[in-house]
Parts: C-alpha cells; sequence; structure tokens
C-alpha cells in the first residue's frame, strides 16, 4: 500500500476529512490522494494557491508574514495548513486535517532562497507540525520529492 493509501485508509478509521493546500506541487498532492479508491471518504477539497495574494485571500495566511517573509516561510506553511480547514468546510465544519506546500522548485528562485527550500505543514485536531526540507534535482524531480514528504508528513501527524 503506498502512502496516499495508507493516509486515506488511517484518515477513514479515525473518521477524519482532509483539507489541501498547495504551492509548488501545484495540485500533485491533491491529484496523489484522488487517485486512491475511497478518498472521497476524506479528501473534501484542495486549494491550489500558487500566487502569493492568493495564499492570504483565500487561506488567510498573514500579510504582514507574506511581505516580510515571502510565500517561502515555515510559518506560512502552517498557516495554509491551518487556513485550508475552513476553506474547504461542508456545513460549517471545518476539515479535520490540513496539508501544506509551499516551495521553490526551479530552476532559479525568485527571492534569494536556494532552490528546493520546501516547507511542508501539518495541522490535525491533535498536533500541528511544519516539515522544512532543502531538496536536490530538477523541477519535476522537487516537485514529486516534495509530494513524498508532504505524504509522509501527513501519515507521522495522523499517527501512521
Amino acid at each position: 500500500m503506498n502512502g496516499a493509501s495508507r493516509a486515506v485508509s488511517v484518515l477513514g478509521d479515525r473518521g477524519w476529512t482532509l483539507g489541501v493546500a498547495e504551492s509548488l506541487t501545484g495540485g500533485a498532492l491533491s491529484a496523489a490522494v484522488v487517485s486512491v479508491p475511497g478518498a472521497s471518504a476524506t479528501l473534501l477539497g484542495a486549494v491550489v494557491a500558487y500566487a502569493t495574494p492568493v495564499k492570504h485571500t483565500l487561506l488567510g495566511v498573514d500579510g504582514e508574514l507574506l511581505a516580510e517573509f515571502g510565500a517561502v516561510h515555515p510559518e506560512v506553511a502552517r498557516q495554509m495548513a491551518a487556513g485550508v480547514r475552513a476553506a474547504v468546510a461542508v456545513d460549517g465544519r471545518p476539515a479535520d486535517v490540513g496539508v501544506s506546500t509551499t516551495g521553490i522548485a526551479g530552476p532559479t528562485s525568485p527571492d534569494g532562497q536556494p532552490v528546493g527550500t520546501v516547507h511542508i505543514g501539518v495541522v490535525t485536531p491533535e498536533s500541528t507540525t511544519v516539515t522544512s526540507l532543502i531538496l536536490a534535482g530538477t523541477r519535476e524531480e522537487i516537485r514529486r520529492q516534495t509530494v513524498d514528504a508532504a505524504v509522509d508528513a501527513l501519515l507521522g501527524a495522523i499517527g501512521e
């Protein structure tokens, strides 16, 4: 069973729903979850907040934080994960778990941080975690590694 399948299974066993907020992965993380049969029992929705202002307007990331540090910052990842829970709420009930990705896949860096800088946020009813990584490879390899790392972070946060 791959990581996304395990995550869907554990979320289902716990009765938890999921929201996904993505930047550098551009929908690849939510696609990995959706590829699992039965994902609709847990995944409420996903937001690709690629442009920095969308992280503020749609996910509620603090505008001053974004202005001071840019979109590639651990606290931005945490706020994206928290914000997507409300963004995908159904009947006023937010998702139980939010997971987010933000970073620089390259080939160049718009703000001087190293290409491959990635932050992954996970917020659950029980914990909040941010994983920060420096990944190597091509743009596609960094994006793929980020999806794998996000699934691993999600699994760790939900007790798998």
